[in-house]
């Protein structure tokens, strides 16, 4: 079986939930649509999680990405020692990204290791940007962690830079390529869409972040089937 998840966002014990909920197996496929770090208590034993498993592929999210640049930056400044030497530009930018969530994965990463840093870095930087899915059957997926910024049907899905992949936000009703295509997708709650925390269908899109870390659920969607299970 062949299944989605996004927007883990830390939520551990959520996401081991659902990897026993759906009996992932060894032949199974797991693509995470990014955002899983930030927010939720555990961002660190979320990565450590996926990154031992040969069957769950990463995309990047908008989350992801910031806490990439931003902890990279840091990891020769990461002790409070030596924070006072910060500069502003940079202060301020993760002052941000701690408002935002990053707190919690700011304080897992402080408590590492160089060496397990440096594999933690690494681990982000190979998520890819997007993932093109066929079935056995013929049916074709795109999944993207936010959506596809500036589309045009002319354009090639590798020339989308990052923040439109990353960080934008799609339109809704709208059909993207083709309508045999379905797009999967995170970053935009559910319930900012259908007022409800499941997953939510507009054009050829399938709407999947269900806002586990803010009161509501993490979604897992089969793409073999179309079955969604909540944890």
């Amino acid at each position: 079986m062949t299944y989605v998840v996004s927007d883990i966002h830390g939520e551990y014990d959520k996401y081991r939930e659902m990897i026993k909920k759906i009996n992932l197996g060894e032949e199974d496929r797991l693509y995470v649509l990014g955002d899983v770090v930030d927010r939720g208590e555990k961002p660190v034993a979320v990565l450590r999680d996926m990154s031992a498993r040969a069957n769950v592929f990463p995309i990047l999210g908008n989350h992801d990405v910031t806490a990439y640049f931003l902890l990279r930056r840091l990891n020769r400044e990461i002790t409070e020692e030596s924070a006072v030497d910060m500069e502003s530009e940079l202060l301020s930018a993760v002052a941000m990204w701690q408002s935002d969530g990053g707190d919690t994965t700011l304080r897992d990463f402080r408590s590492l290791s160089p060496e397990e840093r440096e594999e933690l870095l690494e681990y982000i930087a190979s998520f890819s940007l997007y993932e093109e899915v066929r079935l056995s059957d013929g049916r074709q997926f795109l999944l993207v962690h936010a959506g596809l910024g500036g589309y045009s049907p002319e354009r090639e899905l590798e020339d989308y830079c990052l923040d439109e992949l990353a960080f934008s936000r799609p339109e809704l009703d709208k059909v993207y390529y083709s309508p045999d295509l379905t797009v999967v997708v995170g970053h935009t709650p559910t319930i900012s869409l259908s007022g409800r925390h499941e997953v939510y269908k507009s054009g050829n899109m399938v709407f999947i972040d269900c806002a586990a870390t803010f009161g509501g659920r993490l979604a897992c969607l089969c793409l073999d089937n179309g079955e969604v299970t909540y944890v």
